[in-house]
Parts: structure tokens; C-alpha cells; sequence
């Protein structure tokens, strides 16, 4: 009877870890089993040798508690993470080096289920024997549970709290204070060398501006993620436009706004330019993943909409 117990038992941990999407589950003392975002079942014990294929990524390793072998360059590009004089970069997080990868003889990789070239890596990587775990992070809840999953991982839970619970708590006291507040309007704009794209509130910073209260124009007239077009802007005319710029090239990435966006006569004419609600955000803010420090972000969009309190 007993043996049936223990049997049982078993059967519906093993079962569980297909069920709770990034819940870790534990299997045995060694180890821990949870759905990635890819729906793939992932066994991970204890990895010391871990390779993070993008920067906001191995991040959020490091705040986890963990060591890197390897990372992608942004790791140190973008982020300027303090890293072990043993980590390597393993190329671009959009085309890793997957020989390179392969050669640092990694037991977890960490990748991107939203970046084609990390899903092409999955074949290659089951072959080595090679543990892999695909992560999806837009939001701040996606980085809390990718967080909680690899505090699980490494043992550190307390890391879960410093760095995962305690900006909740913050961004819950920032959410709490905007709610009073009279809802504004907003365009949400991304250049590009191209020119420029309106997000909606599906994207990363747009979902921070309606957590706010704010009123996406990009929401109710999708037509504008597909198309610039200033005649739909001057009708919803927006108390705030917010500019995001892309690339490299900060200074390139405005100069093609101006160019293609504001020498239109009636740009000046918008209420959020004449008040001065045109505004550039920082793109370690508003572009990269802000992780740990996503309060900052939610509490820079608060102070420009309703002011400090």
C-alpha cells in the first residue's frame, strides 16, 4: 500500500510539471522541472555553466543569483553588466554562434521563444545534449515569473524578493497613486531609419502607459500600427506623444523623424507639441527590458503624466 502511495505520488509530480507553466516543480533533491514558453518540459539541475542569448536575459540570471559562461554582446553593449572575466560572448543575440555555444559545454542555455534565431537553435541544441529553456518577456509579469522560475533554479529564493516582489510592491504603489487621475491621451511612437511605427497598448512601454490610465490613440485606430498617418493623428489630436528611438544611432533615428514626420505643417499644430508633451524616452528605460528596475520606468512615465507627488 504504501509503495502504491509513493507510486502515485510520483506520477502526479512528473504529471504537474506539464500543467504550470513557469512554476517550477520539484522532481528530486537535484533538480527542477517547468513548461518553458515553447511548451517544452525543462529538467534543470543545478547548471554551473549557464550561456544567456540576450542581455536582459543573463540579467536576470545574475539577479537570480547565478554565474554566466556565456552571454550574447548586448550583455555588454547595452546593458554593461558586471560580468566574470571567464564569460564569453557568443555573438549577437539576433545571430548567436552556435559552435561557440556548443564549445563553452553549457548544461542551461537561455533563449528567446520570440526571436527566430534562438527557435532554430532548438533542433541543434537537443542534439548536443544540451539543455535549453525558452523564455517570452514583455511585460514586468513576464520578467517576475521568468525570475521566479530561475530563483528556483539557482536556490536563491531570497532573490526573488529583493529583486522580483519589492518592485511589485513598488509599481503597485505607483499604479495606486495614478488611479485618482484624469486619463490622457497618448500616441506611443518607435523611429527607425525608415522613419516611424505607433504601438499599441500590447507592446512593453504601451502596457506600462494604459497600466496608467493613459488612453492609447494606436488602441481604437489600429490602422496607425500599419501606417503613419497624420490626418488619423490630427483627429484623435493626443495629450502626449512619446518617442522611442531604435538602433544605435540616436541622432539618426530623430533626424529621420523630423525629416519624415515633423516638417509636416500640421505636426506643430498637435496640442501635445504646442504644450511641450512631445517627449523622447530613454530607451534603457522604454526599449531594453527594464528588469529589476522597472519600478524606475513606471515612476518616470508617472511623474511626466501627473507630475511628482
Amino acid at each position: 500500500m504504501v509503495y502504491a502511495v509513493m507510486i502515485f505520488m510520483l506520477v502526479n509530480m512528473l504529471a504537474g510539471c506539464g500543467k504550470r507553466t513557469g512554476e517550477p516543480v520539484s522532481v528530486t533533491q537535484e533538480g527542477y522541472c517547468f513548461t518553458d514558453a515553447l511548451g517544452q518540459e525543462v529538467t534543470v539541475r543545478k547548471p554551473e555553466r549557464v550561456v544567456a542569448l540576450m542581455g536582459s536575459f543573463a540579467e536576470v540570471w545574475l539577479s537570480a543569483g547565478g554565474r554566466l559562461a556565456g552571454v550574447t554582446d548586448d550583455a555588454f553593449d547595452e546593458r554593461g553588466l558586471e560580468l566574470s572575466e571567464e564569460t564569453v560572448s557568443v555573438g549577437k543575440y539576433n545571430s548567436p554562434n552556435v559552435e561557440k555555444i556548443i564549445a563553452l559545454n553549457p548544461d542551461l542555455v537561455l533563449l528567446s521563444s520570440e526571436t527566430k534565431e534562438h527557435a532554430a537553435l532548438k533542433e541543434v541544441l537537443k542534439q548536443s545534449g544540451i539543455t535549453a529553456a525558452y523564455f517570452k518577456v514583455t511585460y514586468f509579469e513576464d520578467y517576475l515569473s521568468m525570475l521566479k522560475t530561475c530563483t528556483e533554479i539557482t536556490g536563491r529564493k531570497e532573490m526573488y524578493e529583493k529583486n522580483g516582489l519589492s518592485v511589485k510592491t513598488e509599481i503597485e504603489e505607483i499604479l495606486s497613486g495614478a488611479k485618482a487621475k484624469e486619463p490622457p491621451s497618448v500616441l506611443l511612437l518607435i523611429t527607425y531609419s525608415g522613419g516611424a511605427v505607433a504601438q499599441n497598448s500590447k507592446t512593453m512601454t504601451g502596457k506600462m502607459l494604459n497600466d496608467l490610465g493613459c488612453k492609447n490613440i494606436a488602441d481604437e485606430n489600429q490602422s496607425l500600427l500599419k501606417e503613419f498617418s497624420m490626418e488619423s493623428i490630427v483627429k484623435e489630436d493626443p495629450d502626449y506623444i512619446f518617442v522611442i528611438p531604435m538602433g544605435n544611432d540616436d541622432a539618426l533615428a530623430m533626424k529621420n523623424l523630423k525629416e519624415s514626420i515633423e516638417k509636416n505643417p500640421v505636426w506643430n499644430g498637435l496640442n501635445a507639441v504646442k504644450n511641450n508633451r512631445y517627449i523622447l524616452l530613454p530607451k534603457e528605460k522604454f526599449l531594453y527590458k527594464p528588469n529589476g528596475k522597472w519600478g524606475e520606468s513606471y515612476q518616470y512615465l508617472s511623474e511626466i503624466l501627473y507630475g511628482k507627488e
